[in-house]
């Protein structure tokens, strides 16, 4: 069954999600559409790439990725689709997959083009659920738009390495459900660098008080964090620890937070763009 998929910063309080699933069904009965995620804050891009690039490998290849973020199309951003690493994926070119294709080669991008095929008033969501149902029926991506062999890079929030590979100076992209601050900085790009050194995790400067700085040791799942056999697990809730997460990405928490009462993000004073940074020692 052909699967389209949703990542939108449109949240569920109105109808623009449930509109969109009407119209896909309407053009495409026996499509199935899974919902990634409503809840991208508004037009951001790098908070849009972690959540499509964290899912999408877990649904089969062929899947057809709609990204409803940032979506008008304009003389800056134009509607763009392509064939990366056996799913296509729908966007404007705001950089959203700019950040996808530095890791993989595109089989194909393509600008599109069929804007002025759709009746009258057609939305730029219409254009999109248009490609969608076209590709999920198995079309071409050349019927839809040209094909093209850029699309725009992301310009902010990049990892930054230092030339003399002492550090790493990386942003916190994503809070999740159980406020864990995602950090830009991919398990490749520490082991690359890391070499068998030393390190340690800086946190942001509003994190400097008493035992909320910087962390030595990065874990291989939350519960190692409890490093003492003479304490139970439920001595270490609240401690902060750092891992990689299932997506490949660094990640601050708190063991077992308690959103009520506190969390990575509110206790450790980490939100978006906060700078957390690596530094590798020699000796």
């Amino acid at each position: 069954m052909p699967i389209i998929t949703l990542t939108t910063d449109y949240g569920l309080k109105d109808h623009f999600v449930g509109s969109i699933k009407g119209k896909i069904l309407s053009a495409y009965p026996s499509a199935s559409i899974v919902d990634i995620s409503h809840n991208v804050d508004p037009f951001n891009a790098a908070e849009a790439n972690y959540i499509i690039s964290a899912a999408y490998s877990s649904f089969p290849k062929g899947t057809v990725h709609l990204i409803g973020v940032d979506t008008e199309r304009n003389r800056e951003n134009q509607h763009i689709a392509i064939k990366w690493n056996d799913h296509y994926f729908i966007s404007a070119d705001n950089g959203i997959l700019g950040l996808l294709t530095q890791k993989i080669v595109p089989e194909k991008m393509v600008m599109i083009n069929i804007h002025d095929r759709l009746p009258a008033g057609s939305s730029d969501l219409d254009v999109f659920i248009t490609v969608a149902t076209h590709l999920a029926q198995g079309g071409l991506l050349n019927v839809i738009g040209k094909e093209i062999d850029q699309i725009k890079r992301p310009t902010e929030l990049q990892p930054i390495v230092a030339s003399d590979m002492s550090s790493i100076k990386g942003y916190v992209i994503y809070i999740d459900h159980f406020g864990n601050a995602v950090v830009n900085i991919t398990k490749q790009m520490f082991t690359d660098m890391a070499k068998g050194r030393n390190y340690e995790i800086i946190l942001n400067e509003k994190s400097f008080r008493g035992d909320r700085g910087n962390i030595k040791k990065i874990r291989n799942n939350y519960s190692d964090v409890a490093t003492s056999a003479d304490f139970k697990l439920k001595d270490y809730e609240g401690s902060k620890l750092a891992l990689f997460n299932e997506a490949g990405y660094l990640e601050i928490a708190l063991f077992r937070s308690n959103p009520n009462h506190g969390t990575a993000a509110t206790l450790l004073g980490l939100g978006y763009r906060d700078v957390v940074s690596i530094q590798f020692y020699n000796e």
